[in-house]
């Protein structure tokens, strides 16, 4: 499953065999088919462990931060360090590049995964109306298609180049957005 999900996000989903994963690991196809009998059935069971890994990232986020704007600042975090150093893109974009090749329901799975993903960063923005930690927020619900936009968009320019340096380019006014605000709340201003 690991090597299934690394070389998704690399290569796409339609970028590799079951014939690539048996040589890397070092087994028989036969033995990749006995537990996924068809590339559709492997897709379905990346994605449901991808969404249920991502929503206990972000659960571990709204234990550990307190603010709205340090909570941001480490989806920022997740969606970077998910790069690994411009080799990768998230699962959610790499299977939405490759949409037509995936049954129906990982499709929705994957719509799934963004709402999910949408109403956490709606929740964050409306904490961030209350706590002040996360500068001129105007309708959080538009905040939140906006930035995960621009965090699967960066996602892209990032694989792209090969380089993690796009994605650091397109969140460093969000991020400043979070750290401004944490200043002057530090300040009393």
């Amino acid at each position: 499953m690991d090597l299934a999900e690394r070389t998704a996000r690399s290569r796409g989903f339609d970028g590799f065999s079951y014939a690539d994963l048996a040589k890397a690991i070092g087994i028989r196809k036969a033995s990749i088919h006995y537990h996924f009998p068809t590339k559709a059935d492997l897709s379905e069971r990346l994605i449901e462990r991808y969404h249920t890994s991502l929503k206990e990232r972000l659960a571990e986020i709204e234990a550990a931060c307190s603010s709205a704007g340090e909570r941001l600042s480490a989806l920022i975090a997740v969606y970077r360090s998910a790069l690994h150093d411009g080799q990768t893109v998230c699962l959610c974009v790499a299977f939405s590049i490759c949409r037509e090749s995936l049954p129906e329901a990982v499709v929705n799975r994957v719509g799934s995964v963004r709402a999910m993903v949408l109403d956490w960063i709606r929740a964050t923005f409306e904490l961030g109306l209350r706590d002040g930690s996360i500068s001129s927020i105007s309708d959080p619900a538009q905040e939140a298609c906006a930035i995960l936009a621009m965090l699967e968009g960066a996602h892209l320019a990032a694989r792209t180049a090969e380089d993690p340096a796009p994605f650091d380019a397109s969140t460093q006014l969000l991020r400043a957005r979070c750290q401004s605000a944490s200043e002057g709340n530090n300040t009393g201003v």
